[in-house]
Order: structure tokens, then C-alpha cells, then sequence
């Protein structure tokens, strides 16, 4: 979370823990926030809050948007009711690029995409995993990992080298002690789908067909997020500007890499995809920034501030 004059300057930032509602509750969530908010005014007093955003993870449905408006409406006695709630999706978007006509996609532990057009019309998905249709995201590809690899030991499945990386990686003999590690709650099932992500993309790179298959469903999953998107908002013909963030793009495994690029030019050449390290906390400062008609000035050096901070 972040105070920003409107010149541009940092005037406080504070991190905190997760903050989704759909993992915490929003009862949690406001007492959260609140309190990084209450630390943030405190280090700046006197300063009065002309415009608030708030960008949360989780925020999928309309429903989301509009109890999460409910639960900080409480700010409001501080001078400082959000003015926008919504998806973080959309300030990763605008950490990448300003342009109004424009498509974000995030690989992370999961996977969604959003779009905006200059008209104001929007293009968002539900994102709930594989009820609504998602397939991807760092905890799959792990997941994916796993059970391609226990299918490869126990004969059911093709052979894999995931079948010795898996277990490599994780300090066991073999795939059957994780099951059982897994099943007793020795290990953190969590944090395994999560470590196992980067085995797969480093098996891949050493030609093992299964993981390659996996890297190529990721690569095509992205790009139809891509143009799906392109096609609601009716953005065929002009070039449009693809930010790509989340933990599983930023690191920017080649074969990932190089999938998206080659689908995309083939599907989506009017695609000009953009890779986003920042954090999306730059971009919720720089939509409050644009919201309150600051300069190009104060734009530049909120970002370098944020940006410096993000490194350090």
C-alpha cells in the first residue's frame, strides 16, 4: 500500500501480509487493510486524501466488487472512501502500460486476463479456476507435474523424467514417499504444487516430452486468453498492447516464452506483448494519479519511486 502526493512524490509505503477475501473473509480483510491504511496516514499527517483505489486479488465477480465497497465504506469518515475497488488485475494493466485500448493477462499461482477499450468498455473473467473454464497458473503446472510423474513410477503413465526431478527436488527418494508425505500433512500441499512449477519448466528444457506438452497447453492457454479477449472488444485491427506479469511470466522460461510469441504472431499479430516485473501497487498508484489529473511528471516519478523501492 502506498500515499502519494499528487506531484508524484512516496510519502509512505507499507507492505503487508495477503489480503484476499476469499482466502481471509472480508471481516479480515477490512481489519487488514485498515490498519496498513492507519499506519500509512500516520507517517503523513495533515495531508488530506483526495482519491483512494484499491486493487485486491480475488475480486472476480461483480458481487465481490460491490461487498468490498460495503466493507471499507468505514473510510469514508477519514476522508478516504475508495473511490475505485476492483481486480488487480487491472492495476498490473496499468503498471505495464497507459494506453486505453489494451489486454493484460497473469500467469501466477493462477491464471486470468483482463481488457479495457477507450470507450470504457471492459472484458474481465470470472477466474475461479476450473469451474469457470481455467486451466494453468503455477499451482497447476505443479500439480500437473506431480501426477504425471506418480503416473510415470507407478506404470499408469508414459515415461518422464519428472519421475526423478519431481522427487529430486523435493528431498525425496521417490514419487511414493511425497503421496504419503502429502497425504499425512508432512508437507505443505501448497507450497509443493508451488516449488514444482519451476521443476517442470526446467524439466522441459531438457526435451522431456510430457513436461513440454504441459509448457505448450500453458503457452496456448495464455495466447487464447489473449485473443479471446482482443475478439469481445473488437481490437482486431489496431495494434494492441499485451501485458504479461505474474510469477510465471515474469520469470520467463524460454519455452513458455518463446510458445506465446510464436502463437501470438501467428493468432494475434496486431499483439504487442509487454512483460511487467512491477509490482501492481504501481499501478493503483499510478490509475489514483491519472484520476486526479496529475502530470507526466508526477507519473515518472511515482513510478521511479515505487519501482526503486520495489528492488531494494
Amino acid at each position: 500500500m502506498v500515499l502519494l502526493g499528487i506531484d508524484g512524490r512516496l510519502l509512505g509505503h507499507v507492505r503487508g501480509p495477503g489480503s484476499n477475501p476469499h482466502v481471509l473473509g472480508w471481516e479480515a480483510t477490512e481489519r487488514l487493510l485498515t490498519a496498513l491504511r492507519t499506519e500509512l496516514l500516520e507517517r503523513a499527517p495533515g495531508r488530506r486524501l483526495i482519491a483512494t483505489h484499491a486493487y485486491l486479488a480475488g475480486l472476480d465477480l461483480p458481487e465481490d466488487i460491490v461487498r468490498g465497497h460495503r466493507a471499507l465504506a468505514d473510510w469514508k469518515d477519514e476522508g478516504g472512501a475508495p473511490n475505485v475497488i476492483d481486480n488487480d488485475m487491472f492495476a498490473l494493466l496499468r503498471a505495464g502500460t497507459s494506453e486505453r485500448d489494451a489486454v493484460a493477462v497473469v500467469c501466477g499461482t493462477g491464471i486470468n486476463a483482463v481488457g479495457v477499450r477507450s470507450d470504457g468498455a471492459t472484458v474481465r473473467f470470472p477466474a475461479l479456476g476450473e469451474i469457470s473454464g481455467d486451466w494453468g497458473g503455477g499451482a497447476q503446472l505443479g500439480a500437473e507435474a506431480l501426477w504425471h510423474a506418480a503416473r510415470a513410477e507407478d506404470g499408469r503413465g508414459p515415461r518422464t523424467l519428472l519421475a526423478e526431478t519431481v522427487p529430486e527436488a523435493l528431498g525425496f527418494l521417490n514419487v511414493g514417499e511425497i503421496i504419503e508425505a502429502l497425504h499425512f500433512g508432512q508437507i505443505d500441499a501448497d507450497d509443493t504444487r508451488n516449488r514444482l512449477c519451476r521443476v517442470l519448466f526446467d524439466t522441459a528444457a531438457r526435451a522431456d516430452p510430457v513436461s513440454k506438452r504441459l509448457v505448450v497447453r500453458q503457452a496456448e492457454e495464455i495466447v487464447v486468453l489473449v485473443t479471446t479477449t482482443i475478439d469481445r472488444l473488437g481490437l482486431h485491427d489496431q495494434t494492441v498492447p499485451i501485458v504479461l506479469g505474474g510469477g510465471v511470466l515474469a520469470a520467463r522460461p524460454p519455452l513458455l516464452v518463446d510458445g506465446v510469441l510464436a502463437r501470438l504472431g501467428s493468432s494475434a499479430p496486431s499483439a504487442r506483448p509487454l512483460w511487467v516485473t512491477a509490482p501492481p501497487v504501481l499501478g493503483a498508484g499510478l490509475a489514483a494519479l491519472d484520476a486526479v489529473g496529475a502530470d507526466d511528471a508526477a507519473l515518472r516519478r511515482c513510478a521511479s519511486a515505487i519501482e526503486s523501492r520495489h528492488a531494494a
